[in-house]
């Protein structure tokens, strides 16, 4: 079946934290490998590894000097075929991410580009000449904090970065551009590797007008480009149709009232696509301090927008379904409580997640709980951070120190980045030398070594979930329908495929909360539930539980 995603289930690695099979403190290729029985104990159907490729590693990978060359810091190309090879031999798809929006400042292409205005790669980015008065030339902003626009003083123009400085973007007007990137999309192909994921590929087109955003340094035009859905269906035409490569783009700015434009199959664009709106729901909306501007999760917005993307994509586009990934912190950490209901709450969050209609994805950790760290300021990497931090803390003083360290604790990619914990030992196991970055303290009683024999196993109860998903039809097919969406303390909703009927019930408060009147008159079994004790509908939910009844 061509659309084999649509019965999958994706685990996201992000290999430079995964696991270390050379010492360096540095996770790699081989430490992929060294791990697929894991991942087919777990029983996954296709890893999406982030990015491998030559690169300086100022965004850890996703600012990219050579599309066709493995880093090695992560080990060679033939390391990285062999690992697709043996995937391929256990039945699991090998799913790379790559970034089409931007490059390294090192990238070949870059290098030459910013020799002279005259050369093969002078229009390879956006380079725009200074105002006269000498600034940039319009007040876009990075999301990394402050201008979009870095002055280059040997082309004496500026270029365009929506990232860091060091992340120039690429400029898809020109053909030759979309020629190199889709022709290293067949390089990979002819490797074996089996579909995409596309980093910020909405990003693609921009508005070559380039009017200033209503606020300065935000990134409010710079989202959804008048030419985006002819660049990504010219992808599609060129790469993913032809060779039957599956894919999920990053698409920041999608509602669920125009995702459709980007999955439905008869437009030919992507499979799947990652949304953010769900993500927000934490976020005071239009405050100054961007993502740092923080407000206690929404339950019913959050309800309401997965229910909203559930109803506007059915029969006609995919859904992909996710609460982490490398940019995303421990959704335990960040709307749950992770010291007295840590158990509850991952199999809670999870529940609700792998009943919807859609593809799931897990990312590295999730399925044994693991935490968000507590660090200092100068104890974390992260380039978005650090930028922020400059950006709003010192230059704007907009938020104190003491604001941001606390969203940096909820919120921040680098709660994510922290090695996988494997086991008690040294450095949770992930490594014999000192990592590249800390290990969370609390791996001696989180890892999966302890989760695997614990009477209160996150990871077998991702097991249950993803066998779920391989043999229950409804799961795939199933109509859905939010009940309560009102109610600040319960996720309940239903899913119904001929005579079948599934509630799902999540109870995401610290209290115990009794079940709806009329739901408690219902009779079936419990599919799946993360507290043994409940045998019938009329039990009180304690904290954090979660099941499916099946009618």
């Amino acid at each position: 079946m061509n659309d084999w995603w649509k019965k999958a289930v994706f685990y996201q690695i992000y290999p430079k934290s995964f696991n270390d099979t050379n010492d360096d403190g540095i996770g790699d290729i081989n430490g992929i490998r060294e791990k697929l029985p894991y991942l087919k104990e777990l029983g996954v159907d296709a890893l999406w590894i982030s990015p491998i490729y030559l690169s300086p590693q100022i965004d850890n990978g996703y600012d990219i000097a050579d599309y066709r060359t493995i880093d090695p810091m992560f080990g060679t190309n033939a390391e990285m075929y062999q690992l697709i090879e043996e995937a391929h031999r256990e039945n699991l798809k090998i799913v790379m991410d790559f970034v089409a929006n931007h490059t390294s400042d090192q990238c070949v292409w870059f290098q030459e580009s910013r020799k002279s205005k005259d050369n093969y790669f002078s229009d390879f980015y956006i380079w725009k000449d200074a105002k006269p008065d000498g600034s940039a030339p319009n007040n876009w902003g990075s999301s990394f904090g402050g201008s979009a626009w870095s002055w280059d003083t040997s082309r004496q123009q500026y270029y365009l970065h929506y990232y860091a400085k060091e992340q120039p973007d690429l400029n898809w007007e020109n053909p030759t551009v979309r020629a190199y990137i889709y022709d290293m999309m067949r390089f990979w192909k002819a490797k074996g590797v089996d579909g995409w994921r596309m980093d910020v590929v909405t990003s693609i087109s921009k508005d070559w007008d380039f009017p200033d955003n209503p606020r300065p340094f935000t990134t409010e035009n710079q989202q959804n480009g008048p030419r985006m859905h002819e660049f990504i269906h010219e992808m599609n035409q060129e790469v993913l149709k032809p060779f039957s490569m599956m894919s999920v783009g990053e698409s920041p700015a999608a509602k669920s009232t125009d995702g459709h434009l980007l999955v439905d199959p008869q437009r030919e664009e992507l499979d799947m696509i990652f949304t953010f709106e769900h993500m927000h729901v934490d976020r005071v909306k239009g405050n100054v301090n961007g993502r740092w501007a923080l407000k206690p999760m929404d339950l019913p917005a959050l309800k309401k927008i997965l229910a909203s993307w559930q109803k506007e994509l059915r029969g006609r586009g995919w859904n992909a379904l996710y609460f982490e990934n490398h940019d995303r912190a421990r959704v335990i950490s960040r709307w749950g409580n992770d010291e007295e209901y840590r158990y509850e709450c991952a199999t809670a969050f999870a529940t609700v997640l792998h009943g919807l209609q859609g593809t799931p994805f897990i990312y590295q950790g999730e399925e044994i709980g693991m935490t968000n760290p507590k660090f200092a300021i100068d104890e974390y990497e992260d380039v978005e951070l650090r930028g922020n931090y400059e950006f709003y803390v010192k230059q704007q003083q907009t938020i104190s120190e003491e604001e941001f360290l606390a969203a940096v604790h909820k919120i921040t990619r680098d709660n994510a980045r922290t090695p996988m914990q494997w086991d008690n030992s040294q450095n949770a196991g992930f490594s014999e030398a000192a990592p590249w970055f800390k290990v969370n303290p609390n791996y001696p009683t989180i890892n999966v070594a302890a989760d695997k024999t614990s009477e209160k196993s996150v990871f077998k109860f991702y097991q249950k979930l993803i066998e779920l998903r391989h043999t229950e039809e409804l799961l795939t097919e199933g109509e859905f329908e939010l009940l309560y969406e009102e109610d600040q303390a319960l996720f309940i909703y239903k899913r119904t495929y001929g005579e079948a009927a599934w509630y799902v019930l999540a109870n995401f408060s610290d209290q115990k909360q009794a079940i709806p009147d009329e739901l408690q008159q219902l009779t079936g079994s419990f599919i799946i539930k993360n507290n043994q004790a409940r045998h019938s509908m009329q039990e009180t939910l304690a904290p954090y539980e979660a099941f499916i009844l099946a009618l």
